[in-house]
């Protein structure tokens, strides 16, 4: 096997190895401090004076920023480079959430977290056509797979260190020992990860096609978008997305009310569902790569189709295992369909992978906000079913469109 070159990385060499190690550390070190500020909102809410509704804030306005900013990080990344362009973002989100521990006041810490989370759109769209470039092609599903576990791992350290870290020394300081962490991990990216600037690859860089300018740039996301299949990828993180963030926003209301009253502290212990989807993206990942993607993807929604029904139950450990079960469909479908996008996109990885997550972020904002409604005006099973409907309809799209060669479908939708 090659250990580089025109076809990328190759799995079973060192420089393979080294960039699975290396996406592990980028996905640890964007999530933990992208989520940090939730272990700690009551602390938060109590030392900046404000509602709880607010003190949520801390965590919409990196998110926000986050979406507002994949696309700009793709432009830069045309031009200076997939890797240096990570290692930029990395540092400014670093410096940027240091920050927001310090800044005195509510307003101030807000606005900090909304450019902390605009510096972090530099890493997830980035990170995954990065490694399209950087593996062998054969190999990339299961990259993929690994970097999405280091995101679960991330999103969940970020949770579990600021909670009691906070709860006895303030959230600044929780949140400032996440930072440390994810210091740790951006160390462990920029040494580890290897460069795309392979033998053989700085020509092949130069024979691509790459947008260069804001019209070329506004082309090749165009194309990008024009296709029914790069559509319907985005439409699994869209959809998938907001089904997963919408359990885990409002499950809390419901186990600790009655009749199953779980005390707040035990109930915090629920993120710990995370390290399923660890196993799971990493497995789904290697099953894309020895199988196809479009199988993966429909068993990883149809589990958690499997899930939300398990969490409409009234016992209270049949709705633990729906959240676990849940858990694993989500990441597994997420590690298949962010790399399917990168892979697919003719043109414009970079952006095709940008506006994935985009609309990942979207869906996180727009459906997690309104199965709120429905929860609050309908109840629980009603929002489920709604769920339900809404990971169907996604599974239905991607069978009769991902499910379709190339030439039928670029045909059919001209």
């Amino acid at each position: 096997m090659s250990d580089g070159g025109r076809d990328g990385h190759a799995r079973g060499t060192a420089a393979y190895r080294r960039l699975q190690a290396a996406l592990l550390a980028v996905g640890i070190a964007m999530f933990a401090q992208l989520y940090a500020p939730q272990g700690v909102l009551t602390e938060a809410a109590n030392a900046l004076r404000i509602s709880p509704d607010q003190s949520a804030l801390l965590i919409s306005a990196a998110t926000i920023g986050l979406a507002a900013g994949v696309l700009p990080w793709s432009w830069v990344a045309d031009r200076i480079g997939r890797l240096p362009a990570m290692r930029i973002s990395l540092l400014a989100a670093l410096v940027l959430g240091v920050t927001s521990t310090l800044w005195p006041d509510y307003s101030g810490v807000l606005v900090v977290r909304f450019l902390q989370g605009g510096a972090l759109g530099g890493t997830p769209a980035l990170a995954l056509t990065y490694l399209q470039e950087a593996v062998h092609p054969s190999d990339a599903p299961r990259a993929a797979g690994t970097y999405v576990a280091g995101t679960t791992i991330g999103g969940m350290a970020g949770r579990l260190l600021a909670a009691p870290v906070g709860a006895v020394l303030g959230w600044r300081v929780g949140v400032g020992a996440v930072e440390a962490l994810c210091g740790l991990a951006a160390v462990a990216f920029v040494v580890l990860a290897p460069s795309t600037e392979a033998p053989g690859e700085r020509r092949r860089r130069r024979e691509m096609p790459s947008p260069t300018g804001a019209d070329a740039s506004l082309r090749a996301r165009v194309r990008a978008l024009s296709t029914a299949p790069m559509l319907v990828l985005y439409l699994q993180g869209f959809a998938l997305m907001g089904a997963f963030v919408s359990v885990y926003n409002y499950l809390a209301f419901r186990v600790e009310a009655r009749p199953y009253e779980v005390p707040a502290s035990v109930a915090a212990l629920f993120f710990l569902a995370y390290l399923a989807g660890t196993w799971s993206s990493g497995a789904a990942g290697a099953l894309a790569a020895r199988r196809s993607r479009l199988p993966v993807l429909l068993a990883a929604a149809g589990t958690m189709i499997v899930g939300l029904l398990l969490l409409m139950t009234p016992w209270l450990l049949t709705i633990l295992a729906g959240l676990v079960i849940l858990t694993v469909g989500f990441f597994g479908a997420h590690a298949v369909a962010s790399g399917w996008t990168a892979a697919r996109a003719p043109v414009g990885r970079a952006q095709a992978a940008s506006i994935y997550n985009l609309a990942y972020y979207l869906g996180s904002s727009l459906v997690g906000w309104l199965s709120g409604v429905v929860f609050a005006g309908s109840g629980w099973t009603a929002m489920m079913i709604g769920l339900i409907g809404l990971v169907a309809a996604s599974a239905v799209a991607a069978t009769l469109t991902l499910g379709t060669s190339p030439e039928r479908v670029g045909r059919r939708f001209r």
